[in-house]
């Protein structure tokens, strides 16, 4: 697995500022945290998303060319780091 901690610069209102993703060996995602300019925070996994969250349908480019456009920031990031958020943020609605 890999981890990547993507930061978005754009003004559209109705799209993440942060994206952090789990990617599998061909570089599919398989876990998503979205963050929103608003404070809102999306998820998505093989069992679940919130909102407009979804996975991936083609596996992610590498952080070289991903930070290649100016608009994007990416990092690696931990196994642990990931964690953290995810077990911060994705948490299902409660009824």
């Amino acid at each position: 697995m890999e981890y990547i901690d993507v930061i978005w610069r754009h003004e559209l209102a109705s799209e993440p500022v942060r994206l952090v993703s789990e990617l599998d060996g061909a570089r599919f995602e398989t876990r998503k945290l979205e963050f929103f300019r608003d404070g809102t925070v999306g998820f998505a996994s093989t069992g679940a998303a919130t909102g407009s969250t979804n996975l991936g349908l083609v596996p992610v480019p590498c952080l070289a060319e991903i930070n290649a456009d100016p608009e994007f920031d990416g990092t690696a990031m931990t196994p642990e780091e990931f964690e953290v958020l995810w077990l911060l943020h994705a948490r299902p609605a409660k009824h």
